[in-house]
């Protein structure tokens, strides 16, 4: 039998059959949650529905919420959702497990929800920041920096001059 192994999903793949281990759909992700986990993903997804216009899409084991970048991803785990929020600031709260500073601008945040009364203030204004901060980083002024050759341009006047 010709074919190989798939170093992704570690599946069998027989020659000529067509596999691709990456596409997947919200469905199938959140298809095996638990009820209450089922819930919490639904309030979640509701929530952020409501901020406005973006795109929602799966992506290997994560479900993507982005408008021109991601602001904020779900992973479900057997237990747990876990949620990660983009902001431009370092949080300090109890419900924060881990912060993860991913650029200049932004600082990853993962929340663990295990069930739909978890899904409200602060975690939801969290989510509503975190989509209106490509509005913030959008109008920001691009920093101004001094050009190094006018710093050398001054010290060869200087120079010269003494």
């Amino acid at each position: 039998m010709a074919g190989h192994e798939c170093y992704h999903c570690k599946q069998w793949i027989e020659e000529g059959v067509a596999h691709d281990c990456w596409t997947t759909t919200e469905a199938a992700l959140a298809g095996d949650l638990s009820e209450e986990l089922r819930d919490a993903w639904e309030r979640l997804r509701e929530a952020a529905v409501e901020f406005g216009d973006q795109r929602i899409y799966a992506s290997h084991q994560s479900i993507m919420f982005s408008r021109k970048s991601c602001y904020f991803f779900v992973r479900p785990k057997r237990r747990f959702l876990e949620v990660f929020i983009f902001l431009g600031r370092e949080l300090r709260a109890p419900q924060v497990r881990k912060a993860v500073r991913t650029s200049k601008s932004k600082v990853a945040h993962l929340v663990h929800v295990r069930h739909r009364d978890e899904v409200e203030a602060p975690l939801t204004d969290w989510m509503r920041e975190a989509y209106e901060l490509h509005d913030v980083l959008v109008a920001k002024p691009p920093a101004k920096r001094e050009k190094k050759t006018r710093r050398k341009a001054k010290r060869k006047v200087r120079r010269r001059s003494s």
